[in-house]
Formats: structure tokens, sequence, C-alpha cells
């Protein structure tokens, strides 16, 4: 079996095949994550990426492999969860523009837009790292540049490619020690070559692939709630689409509808707008959308018919409504548990977004997050490294004033919301937050998820392991000796506030206990006992 070339139909079967196998796999790239944490999620960020891709391109009914590269390229944007969806998000960017205008595309063309995708995805992010899934990016592009020149049978090609890559991630152990003490490779560079062995097995009928396997299904109304007050909805239907056109002022048409609700969102992308609203005439909004290109990806939810968790979030914006429109900050931040959700409310945080360490949210809910509030400058608090690039691209999507302000961790963006003063311009007050959160030294305790050895400490299965800043510091059989432990190590001198976070798993009186033996300890501390509820951290320390 040969083929010089690819139709837009075999790599809409590529793209569906290397979801499919993402998915499969998904489980085995989060075992790769460095730590051996429970929340170790670049698969899951990655294949849930990857089927917002399929998704778009599942909806199409008329393509060449550029519109189905326009296509992934755009759901895979918005669906963006974590630093590695990001950065594939962006390698399908890249992608993208290199077979724009394309009907079928030949080796030459393919390696070309392997070359695109790898320079995109490095420059989307600020200092790249090698070792990561951007090198096997690369090596891959480079290796098929070279290989485009005399190899014309494009499955030859791709099978070469493949073998190169993952030649280059078996390598990555070697360029970054953190790999090589884990015993892993690199978890994205792998999620990267399960993606491209996908879309091979896919196009060598190796793997079966149903074209319509991602296409978007209506939503079924879920119960209705007695507590709702119908009355109180001012609009009545969620209304969610997609516009293919070549009209590029997204801009003009979100201004046009604007009188016909709120809530209200719209994104351009390569030849496709986004659109979210809440309206009561959803025939009139796609009736203007109609004037400017072809819908697909139609959804029209009777809000007035959905479980209450909606109706709170009309509540919401009933309030904002009524807020001065002339607000002068907004804050947007991630947390995930109840009792750190209150903290955030107590710090007038003004939209909270779920998620965090058990699930980070996409570029489009960081998205809808800055469409729903008011402030004149809107400021994102991550409080996860691995949340951060999904919130600058999200900012760049938006026409708002947006800061992202890079916390990594929970006790980081308390900090910065603490030295917050609403009276002082943006710039100071960035600058105030930064100089706190320099001051906070974040620790955690939660369990490991395999045997590992990092820094020479062996750990196994089920340890109780104590991190901050970025490494394991210690691990044990008990978690409150390990917590113990992790503090002494972290405290220092200038430390004057130990304040503790426990989650979900822990009693109160569990937490007391650990609470009065380090009064006993740090007897110049102050020690605060905070209820956050988090999952799978058991605690989760800010020492000042």
């Amino acid at each position: 079996m040969s083929m010089t070339y690819i139709d837009g139909d075999m790599l809409k079967k590529a793209f569906i095949g290397a979801a499919n196998l993402l998915v499969k796999n998904k489980e085995k790239v989060n075992e790769l994550n460095v730590f051996p944490v429970p929340d170790g999620d670049t698969g899951t960020n990655m294949s849930l990426t990857m089927i917002s891709a399929v998704k778009q391109i599942s909806n199409l009914d008329k393509y060449g492999v550029g519109e189905v590269a326009v296509a992934a390229s755009n759901g895979s944007l918005m669906g963006a969860r974590g630093n590695s969806g990001v950065i594939l998000s962006q390698l399908f960017r890249g992608f993208s523009n290199g077979l724009k205008g394309k009907d079928t595309v030949d080796v030459v063309g393919i390696a070309q837009a392997f070359k695109m995708a790898s320079d995109t995805a490095y420059k989307a992010v600020m200092k790249p790292t090698e070792g990561t899934i951007l090198t096997v990016a690369r090596e891959c592009a480079d290796y098929g540049s070279t290989l485009a020149k005399e190899e014309k049978d494009i499955l030859v090609f791709l099978e070469k490619v493949i073998k190169h890559g993952n030649k280059t991630l078996n390598k990555t152990p070697d360029m970054l020690p953190v790999l090589k003490d884990a015993g892993v490779v690199d978890a994205g560079g792998k999620g990267l070559m399960v993606v491209l062995t996908g879309a091979y097995n896919a196009i060598t009928f190796k793997e079966s692939v149903d074209l319509d396997s991602f296409k978007s299904e209506p939503i079924e109304p879920e119960t209705v709630s007695q507590e709702i007050d119908f009355a109180d909805i001012k609009y009545g239907y969620c209304t969610e689409f997609m516009i293919n056109t070549s009209n590029e002022d997204y801009e003009r048409f979100r201004d046009d509808i604007s009188d016909y609700g709120d809530s209200l969102l719209v994104v351009g992308g390569e030849n496709l707008i986004k659109v979210h609203i809440h309206t009561n005439n959803p025939g009139e909004v796609l009736e203007k959308a109609l004037k400017i290109g072809e819908l697909n990806d139609i959804k029209i939810d009777n809000m007035r018919y959905q479980h209450k968790h909606i109706m709170d979030e009309e509540e919401y914006e009933e309030l904002t409504e009524s807020e001065d429109e002339s607000k002068k900050y907004s804050f947007i931040t991630v947390s995930v548990g109840d009792g750190l959700d209150n903290i955030f409310n107590e710090l007038n945080v003004d939209y909270i977004i779920p998620g965090g360490q058990t699930m980070n949210p996409s570029t489009e809910d960081i998205l809808n997050a800055i469409e729903k509030v008011k402030g004149e400058n809107i400021i994102i608090l991550p409080n996860n490294g691995n949340i951060i690039l999904a919130a600058d691209q999200a900012k760049a999507l938006s026409d708002k004033n947006v800061y992202v302000f890079p916390t990594k961790t929970i006790p980081e963006g308390i900090a910065g919301l603490l030295s917050f003063d609403k009276e002082i311009d943006v710039r100071e007050n960035l600058e105030n937050m930064q100089e706190a959160v320099k001051d906070v030294i974040t620790g955690q305790v939660t369990y490991s998820v395999r045997d590992s050895e990092i820094n020479d400490k062996k750990i196994n299965k089920d340890d109780i392991i104590g991190i901050s800043q970025g490494d394991i510091m210690c691990n044990g059989n008990d978690i409150e000796e390990v917590s113990f432990e992790l503090l002494k190590d972290i405290v220092n001198e200038d430390s004057s506030l130990i304040t503790i976070f426990y989650g979900n798993e822990i009693e109160e009186k569990q937490a007391m206990k650990l609470s009065e033996r380090l009064e006993t300890e740090f007897e110049d501390f102050d020690i605060e006992l905070v209820y956050g509820g988090q999952p799978l951290y058991y605690y989760i320390f800010s020492i000042e």
C-alpha cells in the first residue's frame, strides 16, 4: 500500500484516530508525570483538548485538508487545558497555517506543516525547555523536512517520522535530569507520539474510524428543580454556535447581536467565529449569523428547564448586572474545595472557576469567566502552574483589559489578593502582589500513585509525600509525621505565620492535633487552622 497525498477525508480520519488512541492511553500518559502525585493530568488534558479539536472536525460537511486543519486548530484553541493542551493547540495552529487553502497535501506539504507547527508552538512558550513535547515536535519536524527531499510515499514518511520521534522521546530523560531521576520519559512528548501513531493507524486502516464518532449531539435538559422561579430568568435560551466565514470582523458581529441578550461571548479564529449568548430570540440571532457565513455545532438550551445550578449562574449575572458598570477591578481565580472557595469569596473575588489540581479549566472556561465580570481591569489568578498558559491564551483572545498574575499555588493567590489595594493603579498593584508572593512558601501533602525515585529518595506507591516549591521533600507512612517533617524542612528564620488548609479527607480533630503539635514546636509562630475542603491533598500549608 502506498499513498502520495492526503485528502480531507483522510486527514479527518487521521485526527479522529489520533483522538481515539489518546483517549485510550490517557492514563498511561498521566502516569508519566514526574511527580507520582494523584493529580498527574497530562494525558487527561491532552485528550480533552484533542476531543475539542475533533468535535469541530466531525461537524464539517464539505472540506479539504485546509478546512479540516482549521477546524482542529479552532477546536483545540478553545478546548485547550493545561500546559500540554495549550502547546498541542499551538501545534495544530501552526499545522493549519501550513495547510491553509489546500484540498490535498503531499509529503513536502506535510513536512512544511510539521515545521510550521513546531515553530508556532516554540513561539507560544516564553521559556521553552528541552526534553519536553516541544523537543519531540521539533525533532519530528526537522527530520521530516530532510526526509521529504527523497521520500514521496506519505505512509513511509509518517512511519519513519514516528520512529524518529519515539527515539527522541526515549532520549528526553538525558535532556532533563528530573525525568531521569523519576525514571520516565516526558509525558507531553509521549502524548504527541500517541497522537501521531493514532493518526497513522487510522489512515493505514489498522484501526477502524467512525467519522461521526465525535459529532456534537443535542444536550437533553436536566431534571427540573422545584426551587427555580422561572420568572426570574431574564433571557431563557442559552444559544451557542459556530460560523464558518471568511469575514474576519467578529467584533462587528458581536456589536450587531449585543442587544439581543447577555452573557455574550464572540471569539474569532481562522475562518471561524464562536458565539455564546443568553437570549429570548435565538432565531433572530441565528438569522444575523447566516448573513455572514454557514452555521454548525448549534446548541440551544431552554434554561427555564435546566437544573438549579444554571439558575444560580443567572442569579449571579443579575447581581453583576446591578453592580456599578464603572467598577475598576474584577478578580477571577481558580479554586477547588468549598472551604477555599469561601476564602476567595471573602477576599472579594468576582468569579471562581472550579478546577486546579484535579481538573485544569480550558481556555474557553477562562474566556467565559472574563466575559461575565464587569471590571475595567480584570486580574486572573490561576493558582496552578499548569493553568497559566491557558489563562494567557484566554487573555490573548479577549478584547478586555486582562492581566494574568501567574500564581502557582493557592497560598500565592491568597497572598496576592491580601496585598491588593483598589485605590492604586493596576501596575503598582501587580508589583505589590509580586512582592507579597515572593514571601510565601507553599507546602503540600498528598500520596504517591507509583513507585519512584526523586532526589535520591526512594518513594513507594501509596507513600505519603510532602512537596514544596517543585520538590518532594519527604515521604513516609503517616500523614501527620510527613506534614511535621515537611514544615520543619521549609520554615525559615524569616517566617512567622503558618496557615494550615486541611482537605476533605481530613477530620477537624485530626487537623487540630497537628495544629497543636506545631504550636509546641514553633513557639514564636502564629498558627492558623482553616478548612480548605480540597480533594487529593490532605494539607496545603502557607508559610509567611
